[in-house]
């Protein structure tokens, strides 16, 4: 609304400067009833209490948000969240089988029965990812249908498969060593070449789950991505569908 449409007396009507004394009371009206529609209008607080000055909220610790998702710090989920780091140095210490399958249903566990849909998610609910462990005890498949391990190997393959990782011998020192393989066809099957995307994005998903239930249980990982991926695959018996992805070394901080 301009001041021409209250009053339109000529050219100077437009100037607050022109303004009659009327004019002024009544635009001091109207724009008290704006301010008070925008909730901005002075409002009588005789009688409140002086809150002061705004405090400061106190500074995280690094610069970190302190309890971030309003939960306490006792939440299991945010504990490992924040606990999680890349461990490379490894206590002699066995991982149980009962714990071992705990982290394998983190990473590829079917979570409900009927659909078999998994803890990670995965495009098209396709489940391009074999995963598998190998221990003192041989190299081991996971079964997440039957959440079982499979025997697919007898023999101790840690050592190789740090050799086959360019030499990163702390690898050998971990008590369990996960191995996560892709079958891209299952996945390209449906999406053709954006197919590859999707499964790298499922394998991030997986591989953090194991991460933290590994922390969860007191333990640490670590994620390898370098590797001869014929080397790996030959020392698991994979067939040559199946390439390798990820390699995480999971035991105690040592």
């Amino acid at each position: 609304m301009t001041l021409e449409m209250i009053d339109g007396d000529g050219p100077q009507a437009g100037s607050a400067a022109a303004a009659t004394p009327d004019r002024r009371a009544f635009l001091m009206a109207l724009g008290g009833v704006a301010l008070a529609l925008a909730g901005c209008a002075p409002q009588d607080r005789t009688g409140e209490a002086d809150p002061g000055p705004a405090q400061p909220a106190t500074p995280a610790p690094d610069g970190v948000a302190q309890d971030p998702a309003g939960q306490g710090a006792e939440d299991t989920l945010l504990s490992a969240i924040d606990r999680r780091r890349s461990i490379r140095a490894f206590a002699d210490d066995p991982i149980p089988d009962a714990d071992i399958l705990q982290m394998l249903w983190a990473a590829q566990g079917i979570t409900h029965q009927d659909a078999g849909f998994r803890a990670a998610p995965s495009a098209g609910a396709l489940y391009p990812l074999e995963t598998y462990v190998a221990t003192t005890e041989g190299v081991r498949r996971y079964i997440p249908r039957r959440h079982e391990l499979e025997a697919a190997g007898d023999s101790d393959i840690r050592g190789p498969l740090a050799v086959a990782s360019l030499g990163q011998m702390f690898i050998a020192q971990a008590p369990a060593v996960f191995v996560i393989n892709a079958v891209y066809a299952r996945t390209e099957g449906r999406y053709g070449d954006r197919g590859r995307r999707y499964v790298h994005m499922e394998v991030g998903h997986a591989a953090q789950n194991l991460s933290l239930m590994a922390v969860h249980q007191g333990r640490g990982s670590v994620m390898i991505g370098a590797f001869i991926d014929a080397d790996i695959r030959r020392l698991l018996g994979a067939p040559a569908e199946e390439d390798p992805l990820y390699i995480i070394p999971v035991g105690t901080p040592g």
